[in-house]
């Protein structure tokens, strides 16, 4: 049942999203802003009753702000030049290379 409800709040902030875009081009890109999927992160590591897992969660959650700036501004780079969905693909990429680099960095220096 756990389960369900972050589902179901996850599919909210989805159709909240596309319901979004059909009005305008700003609030859709300020909406994935609300923590909605950090709140459900955190409920979860919290449930287990662990205040430095807690803590730890939070930490990493605020490493991968760098990751997703990376992912915005290569989407808005290539916005001008590609398809929509190839901008994405490529921020993406560049997400998953600065996420990479944030989380395994560390361990090999």
């Amino acid at each position: 049942m756990d389960v369900l409800w972050k589902g179901v709040v996850g599919g909210l902030v989805t159709m909240a999203i596309v319901l979004a875009s059909r009005r305008g081009n700003v609030l859709p890109g300020i909406l994935p802003l609300a923590p909605t999927f950090a709140i459900i992160a955190l409920l979860a590591v919290g449930a287990k009753g662990d205040a430095e897992g807690f803590r730890q969660a939070c930490l990493a959650g605020a490493k991968t702000i760098p990751a997703y700036l990376v992912f915005l501004g290569v989407a808005y780079a290539l916005g001008g030049l590609l398809d929509h969905r190839l901008a994405i693909l490529g921020g993406l990429a560049a997400w998953l290379v600065v996420a990479f680099a944030i989380f395994l960095a560390p361990r090999w220096f």
